[in-house]
C-alpha cells in the first residue's frame, strides 16, 4: 500500500514528525517498508511564464525564450524543448540552482546567445522519467511561486508492507484510523451523501452465486464527458500512489479504491445487453480481459455478465469489450462485495494480479460497498458531468460478524501485563470496536471491515498493538529445571550423525513433502497422504522413505560436474495407522538413510581407483552398529537391485535394507553408476548395547583356515549364524576371508574360506584340543549344509 503523507494527513494530522510517523506505524504492526520524498533535494526553481518564443538564429532545435520569474523581472532562456510556446507556465531553474545529479545552473552562451537559467522538464527535476517536453504548469499558477512549494515536492511516499489479514489498512480511510486510535487524534473522513437520482434509467441485478457475491449495487450514469481532464489534484495523487493515471472515469474507480478500500467497475452502458449476472464461469467459457489477456475459464470462476455474453472476471478485471472509453457517453458503474473464498487464488491461476484481486481475496468492507458507490457517483458528476440513475442491489446473506469474548485475566497471561477493565474499554473506543460488558469479560462485536477478528487472541492482539509493544516490559522466563534421564544404552542422535559423517558422508536436509513419483519409485506406497496446500504442485505428498530426496541430491550434484558425492539424511517419514501416535491416523518413525556414489576413495596415489560397492556401504552400516552384530538377509525392496540387496536383522528384529540402487531407477534419473545405500529405523540405531566384561586371556592364540566347498546358492548368513551357535568354547573368532568360483571347483559349487581363532583362558592349547574343535566344526557343516572339506 503506497500513498503519500500529505493526502492520509488530510484524514488526520497528528502532531508528530515524519520518522515518528513512520515508527508509530511500523510499531502497530503496520510496517513501513520505505519512505521517500517526492522529489529530490534541490533549490532555486521557480514558477515561470513564457512570454515570447523567437527561434535560435544559429541552431534549428533551439528557441531563445523571454521568461518572467515574478518580481516584474525577465529572463532570457534557451531552450531547446519541443513544446516551448508563449502563455505556458513552466519550472524554471534560475543561476545558482543545484539540480538532481549534481547540476549546477549558469548563466551562459548557447551558440552565442546569452541564456540565464533553465527550464526544466520533470525529469530534470527528478520527479518523473518523462522527458519529451518542458513540464507544464496549471494556467492558476503563482509566478515566481517556489517549485517545491507549488507541487508539495516536500511530501513523503510512504510504502507499507502490510500483513494479509490487515485487509481494511488497504485504503486511506483505513490507516487513517488506525492512526487516529494510536495517537488519540480525531480523523475526519470524507462526507458521502446520497446523489439526487435525476433519470429513471435503471439496469436489473441477479446474484446467481448469491454465496460467492452476497451483494452487488450499480447505478447507470448518462450524458458524462469520458474526455474531461482528471483533476490535477486527483491525478497528483493517484501517480504519488503508484497509479498511472488513464482517464477521468478510470481514475475516479481507482481514487475511491485507495480512498475508501473498495474497488469499483465503470462498464460501458451501451454495450450491455439485458440484466447484470452474477454466476460461475461455465467450463471452457472464455473472456478477453482489460489486459488483452484471452482467459478459458474453470467452473469456480466468478463471472459478471449480462444476457449474452461474460463482462468481467469478478473481483478481478474487467472485460475488454464491455470497457470504457473516451467516446463512451452512459455508463454503468458497479460495486459490490466478493466473498474472498470466491476470489482468493483466481487471477495467480492466471498468471497475473490485480489492485481489486488483492483486496477482496483478503477482505473488503461489505459494509460500505454503497457509500463507496455514491462517493464515485458524486465525483463522476463533479468532474464529467452527466445524470445519474437510482441504485440497483441485490442482496444475499453477508457475512455474520460474531461476538468475540475476551476475558481480561486471559489478557494478563498472553501479555505478561496487567490492563485494568477502564483501560481495556478506552483502548477498544479508540478501534472502534463497539463492546458490552459481561461481569468481567468483554463482548466485542467485530465492525464489517475487520476480517482479521474471530478470536480472543485476535482482541488481545489489538489491545498490544495500542498499547504499545515497546510498552510491555522485557522479563526473562522462569521456570524449573530438571535433568532428563539419558541411559547408557541410548546414544545421542548428535553422536550417530557423527559417526557416520566420520564414515565420509555428508549430512543434507530435504523437505518432508516429495514426489508423487517418488513415492511410487522407492517405496511402492499405494496408500499415498497428500497435502492439502502443498507448496508446489510437485512436492504433493508426504514422505515414507528418504531415499527420494538423496537420490535427488546425487542428480543435482552430477549436473554440477561432482562425481563423487555421499550424503546421508535423519528425518521422519509418514505413513497411515489408524492407531498412529502422536497424531491420530498416522504414524511418524524416524529414518536414517546414507547413500555413497561415485568412486570409493577420493582420486589419490595410495590405491587404485575403484567404484563404491555393496560391502563398503555394508561396512559403514556395522560401524554404525556397533558393538551390536547385524545379520544381513536377502531380501527385496522396490528401490533396490534384486540381487544386491539385503535386510538388516539386529537383536532378532528387522531394522531396515541396504543395498545397491535397482537398474531401471538409476536408468530413470539418470545416473551413469548405481548409488549403493541403506536406510535404517533411527530408533534402533540410538540404541547400544552395554559392553561386558570379558577375561582377557594371556595365552597365546591358534589360528587355523578352513576351506569349504558348497552349492553356490547357499546363503553365506545361515552357515555363519551355525557356525557360531555351534561352536567349541576355545573358538573366539570365525571370519569368511575368500569366496571363491572358478578352476578346481566343480561348476555350480563354491569355495568358502574361514579364518578360525582359538583360545583358552586358562591353559595353552595342545594340538589335539585345536584338533578337536577343527573336526567339530567341519562335521556341523557336512551334516548340516553337505559341505566338503577342500584339500
Amino acid at each position: 500500500m503506497k500513498f503519500s503523507e500529505s493526502w492520509l494527513r488530510s484524514f488526520v494530522d497528528p502532531v508528530c514528525s515524519g520518522g515518528e510517523f513512520s515508527h508509530l506505524l511500523t510499531m502497530a504492526g503496520l510496517e513501513v517498508e520505505d519512505e521517500e520524498c517526492v522529489a529530490p533535494a534541490f533549490d532555486k526553481v521557480v514558477v515561470a511564464q513564457v512570454l515570447e518564443v523567437e527561434k535560435h538564429p544559429d541552431a534549428d532545435r533551439l528557441n531563445v525564450c523571454r521568461v518572467d520569474i515574478g518580481g516584474g523581472e525577465t529572463r532570457q532562456i534557451v531552450c531547446g524543448a519541443p513544446n516551448a510556446a508563449a502563455g505556458i507556465k513552466v519550472p524554471c531553474a534560475l543561476p545558482g540552482a543545484e539540480l538532481p545529479g549534481g547540476f549546477t545552473i549558469k548563466v551562459a552562451k548557447v551558440r552565442g546567445v546569452a541564456s540565464s537559467g533553465m527550464l526544466c522538464s520533470a525529469k530534470e527535476l527528478g520527479i518523473a522519467d518523462d522527458a519529451a517536453g518542458l513540464l507544464l504548469l496549471s494556467a492558476d499558477a503563482s509566478v515566481g511561486e517556489d517549485i517545491r512549494r507549488h507541487l508539495d515536492l516536500d511530501d513523503r511516499l510512504l510504502t507499507l508492507k502490510l500483513t494479509p489479514n490487515r485487509a481494511d489498512c488497504l485504503s486511506l480511510e483505513g490507516v487513517s484510523r488506525e492512526v487516529a486510535a494510536l495517537t488519540g487524534t480525531a480523523a475526519c473522513f470524507t462526507p458521502v451523501d446520497d446523489v439526487e437520482v435525476s433519470i429513471a434509467t435503471a439496469r436489473a441485478i441477479v446474484l446467481d452465486a448469491p454465496e460467492a457475491c452476497p451483494r452487488y449495487c450499480g447505478r447507470v450514469i448518462a450524458g458524462v464527458d469520458a474526455a474531461a481532464p482528471t483533476p490535477t489534484w486527483m491525478s497528483r495523487r493517484l501517480e504519488r500512489s503508484g497509479i498511472r493515471p488513464i482517464s477521468a472515469l478510470v481514475d475516479i474507480t481507482n481514487y475511491v479504491m485507495l480512498e475508501l478500500g473498495q474497488p469499483l467497475h465503470a462498464f460501458d452502458n451501451s454495450r450491455l445487453h439485458g440484466a447484470i449476472h452474477v454466476r460461475m464461469a461455465r467450463a471452457g467459457e472464455k473472456i478477453t480481459l482489460l489486459n488483452e489477456q484471452t482467459l478459458e475459464l474453470q467452473d469456480d470462476v466468478l463471472l459478471i455478465a449480462d444476457e449474452q455474453r461474460p463482462l468481467a472476471m469478478g473481483g478481478v478485471m474487467g472485460g475488454e469489450e464491455s470497457g470504457i472509453s473516451l467516446a463512451t457517453s452512459e455508463l454503468f458503474l458497479e460495486s459490490a462485495f466478493f466473498a474472498p473464498t470466491a476470489i482468493a487464488g483466481r487471477a495467480r491461476r492466471y498468471s497475473f494480479v490485480s489492485d481489486a484481486s488483492h483486496r477482496f481475496e483478503r477482505g473488503v468492507d461489505f459494509g460500505g460497498t454503497r457509500r463507496a458507490l455514491e462517493r464515485a457517483t458524486r465525483l463522476v458528476l463533479d468532474i464529467c458531468g452527466g445524470q445519474a440513475g437510482p441504485v440497483s442491489e441485490a442482496l444475499a446473506t453477508l457475512p455474520e460478524r460474531h461476538a468475540v469474548r475476551l476475558r481480561p485475566s486471559r489478557v494478563a497471561k498472553v501479555l505478561g501485563i496487567t490492563l485494568d477493565a477502564e483501560y481495556i474499554g478506552a483502548l477498544f473506543s479508540r478501534l472502534a470496536l463497539p463492546f458490552r460488558r459481561d461481569a468481567e469479560d468483554f463482548i466485542v462485536t467485530p465492525p464489517s471491515y475487520r476480517f482479521d477478528i474471530e478470536i480472543e487472541e485476535d482482541l488481545i492482539e489489538e489491545l498490544a498493538r495500542l498499547h504499545g509493544y515497546e510498552n510491555i516490559p522485557a522479563t526473562s522466563p522462569t521456570g524449573l529445571l530438571a535433568m532428563l534421564p539419558q541411559t547408557e544404552q541410548a546414544r545421542p542422535l548428535a553422536r550417530v550423525r557423527q559417526i557416520v559423517a566420520d564414515c565420509g558422508y555428508q549430512e543434507v536436509v530435504n523437505f518432508a513433502f516429495v514426489e508423487e513419483a517418488w513415492e511410487r519409485d522407492f517405496a511402492d506406497n499405494g496408500e499415498l497422504i497428500r497435502l492439502a496446500n502443498p507448496i508446489a504442485s510437485q512436492l504433493s505428498v508426504m514422505r515414507s522413505t528418504l531415499i527420494g530426496g538423496l537420490v535427488a541430491n546425487v542428480a543435482g550434484n552430477l549436473k554440477r560436474r561432482q562425481p563423487r558425492a555421499r550424503f546421508f539424511e535423519t528425518g521422519r517419514c509418514f505413513f497411515r495407522d489408524p492407531q498412529g501416535k502422536p497424531v491420530a491416523g498416522f504414524r511418524q518413525p524416524w529414518k536414517l538413510t546414507a547413500l555413497a556414489y561415485g568412486s570409493a576413495f577420493p582420486e589419490q596415489w595410495a590405491c587404485a581407483a575403484r567404484k563404491v560397492d555393496f560391502f563398503d556401504v555394508k561396512g559403514d552400516l556395522e560401524r554404525l552398529l556397533a558393538p551390536r552384530v547385524a545379520r544381513f538377509e536377502s531380501a527385496q525392496h522396490p528401490a533396490l537391485h534384486p540381487g544386491r540387496s539385503a535386510r538388516v536383522v539386529v537383536d532378532g528384529q528387522a531394522i531396515g535394507f541396504v543395498g545397491e540402487l535397482h537398474p531401471q531407477w538409476q536408468q530413470k534419473y539418470e545416473l551413469p553408476l548405481a548409488p549403493v545405500l541403506f536406510e535404517v529405523d533411527l530408533d534402533a540405531i540410538v540404541m547400544a548395547s552395554l559392553a561386558q566384561y570379558a577375561e582377557v586371556s594371556r595365552q597365546p592364540p591358534v589360528i587355523r583356515d578352513m576351506a569349504i566347498v558348497v552349492d553356490q546358492a547357499l546363503d553365506l548368513q545361515p552357515l555363519i549364524d551355525g557356525l557360531i551357535a555351534n561352536r567349541p568354547e576355545i573358538v573366539r573368532e570365525i571370519n569368511l576371508f575368500d569366496v571363491y568360483v572358478g578352476r578346481g571347483v566343480e561348476a555350480g559349487k563354491k569355495s568358502l574360506a574361514f579364518r578360525i581363532m582359538m583360545q583358552d583362558t586358562r591353559k595353552t592349547l595342545q594340538e589335539v584340543d585345536v584338533e578337536a574343535a577343527m573336526q567339530h566344526l567341519v562335521a556341523y557343516l557336512q551334516e548340516t549344509f553337505a559341505a566338503q572339506l577342500r584339500v
